[in-house]
């Protein structure tokens, strides 16, 4: 019986996946701590800076801010980030989503740590946002604060994880803009400000929450953009596979650039931050890069790229209000 066209791209799928897996096995067999940093993908942390880093800078801006809590909101962020990472490398690993993944190794996919260990791993890190935050609640009295939390914590694990998770479901994008935008932004603001609204910096924190969530979903775009074929063989119905390539790579090139549209206003009243504006250079270079890739490797520098664009305008932005305060 002739093979359908959807089972002749499956085997063509393993074949590179094994081929890859083999190379890596012909090489030095890497340590479990390299393997554990390979799968914290440390790439992706700079979208845990980002939020926080504007955030800060709006409280700085009001002349509230406050290192100590900034550093706790940084270490919510990046422990809730690695959390997620670990997270999804397990959820994805059981549901064999990443027997079809051709790129970087994934340690439950790729059987190089067992399952249980991975995931946790991943409780191990929502323990320390937990903890974390549980300081800042302590410090600031804002009991309702474990709420936001325990919602991140829950967010973060369902992305990938339990029966009907959401990132299967083309949800995804909106999640993460909400939890590295918005929140985290103003959540870094509001434990230093005390006020949400009332004042320009408020809007300073929902403007920069925006931007911050723009360039997060843009992330998560362009990794979905990556592994579109092999999600749908996977029946993963990421945003990128329900709208398909075309609609996608429209949607990330509208996501890099409203950042942009967002930093006009503030240049206008907050000059010092000019040098964000730099980074709209990049924006342009990326939407060429992700309108024309093809390969793995072209996929790996938009991703690398556009995370490290994140991180560049949020602290260049963040830096600038923070000029506006005569802390300096």
């Amino acid at each position: 019986m002739a093979k359908t066209k959807q089972q002749r791209q499956r085997a063509k799928l393993n074949a590179a996946n094994k081929a890859t897996n083999v190379a890596k096995s012909r090489s030095a067999h890497p340590s479990k701590l390299r393997l554990w940093v390979a799968g914290a993908r440390l790439r992706t942390l700079p979208l845990a800076v980002a939020p926080v880093a504007i955030g800060a800078g709006v409280a700085a801006g009001e002349q509230a801010f406050n290192l100590g809590l900034s550093v706790l909101a940084l270490c919510v962020a990046l422990f809730l980030q690695i959390g997620v990472n670990y997270a999804n490398d397990y959820s994805d690993g059981i549901r064999g989503t990443d027997d079809h993944r051709v790129g970087p190794m994934r340690l439950t996919g790729s059987r190089a740590v067992p399952a249980k260990q991975v995931k946790h791993a991943s409780f191990l890190f929502f323990a320390l946002a937990a903890v974390a935050g549980l300081v800042i609640v302590l410090l600031t009295q804002h009991w309702w604060f474990l709420a936001v939390g325990a919602a991140a914590i829950v967010a973060a694990w369902f992305y990938t994880g339990g029966k009907r998770p959401y990132g299967y479901a083309g949800l995804g994008e909106v999640v993460v803009f909400v939890f590295f935008g918005p929140v985290a932004v103003y959540g870094t603001t509001f434990i230093q400000t005390n006020a949400f609204s009332g004042n320009a910096f408020s809007g300073n924190a929902l403007m920069g929450g925006i931007a911050a969530g723009s360039w997060a979903a843009a992330v998560l775009m362009v990794n979905n953009l990556r592994d579109l074929k092999q999600d749908v063989l996977a029946g993963k119905r990421t945003l990128a596979v329900r709208v398909g390539a075309r609609a996608a790579k429209a949607i990330y090139a509208l996501l890099v650039l409203v950042p942009f549209a967002i930093w006009l206003p503030f240049v206008v009243l907050y000059p010092a931050t000019w040098a964000a504006g730099l980074i709209g250079l990049l924006a342009l270079t990326l939407i060429a890069i992700v309108s024309t890739a093809r390969s793995v490797p072209e996929w790996l520098l938009a991703l690398k790229l556009t995370s490290y664009g994140a991180l560049a305008y949020a602290l260049l932005l963040g830096w600038g209000l923070f000029r506006v305060s005569s802390l300096l």
